[in-house]
């Protein structure tokens, strides 16, 4: 993806989850550096969004882009304003942490969507919503998320709609299946497990 930014968004203390999900173990690191190195080849350079408490549990070699002052407790939205502010004129892929079955071939097909001026974000048709947080919000999007921002207004699925942003339809369903709760963590982590095994 030419001139993008990857950004891991953390998303801090789940309160339905009880701890970190960037921390959590699906597979042979935290999720939180599982996704830096899944988007390394993807991206011109890649990120890991998180506050200033997160920093400090950090591990040395990944890259850290703490929320800007100005834009605190306002979701998701803070990791992509501090971005692009940090960033001008660059593209931003945002990938959350709740995704444990996202997987490198799905965003290489993704990928192959991410080249206008339009956000790109996969898209869950059962539930008809986009994902917010496995999407692509080209540089042209700053300003009017900027407004959307100043005016209140937080919800980066209601821009994505606003917007008409690209629907990418996954291949797997599972790609966009979220993890929020210890024992949707203990399922999943269960399945994967057993997955590598039958692999192998």
């Amino acid at each position: 993806m030419p001139d993008t930014i990857g950004l891991v968004v953390c998303g801090g203390q789940s309160s339905r989850m009880g701890t970190d999900k960037s921390l959590l173990l699906y597979y042979d690191k935290p999720q939180r550096y599982h996704l830096y190195d899944m988007l390394q080849p993807f991206c011109e350079k890649v990120l890991i969004s998180c506050n200033a408490e997160q920093t400090k549990s950090m591990e040395a070699g990944y890259a850290v882009l703490p929320d800007h002052p100005s834009y605190n407790n306002i979701g998701p939205l803070a990791a992509l304003l501090s971005a692009f502010k940090e960033f001008p004129q660059k593209n931003i892929l945002l990938i959350g942490c709740d995704y444990p079955f996202l997987t490198s071939v799905q965003l290489r097909q993704f990928s192959e969507y991410c080249n206008g001026t339009k956000p790109v974000s996969f898209y869950n048709e059962q539930s008809a919503v986009y994902e917010p947080l496995l999407a692509w919000y080209p540089y042209e999007a700053f300003d009017p998320l900027k407004k959307m921002q100043e005016a209140g207004e937080y919800s980066l699925q209601h821009f994505l709609i606003s917007v008409r942003a690209v629907k990418f339809y996954p291949g797997s369903k599972r790609s966009i299946q979220s993890v929020d709760t210890q024992e949707d963590f203990v399922r999943v982590s269960t399945q994967l497990f057993h997955q590598r095994l039958t692999f192998f």
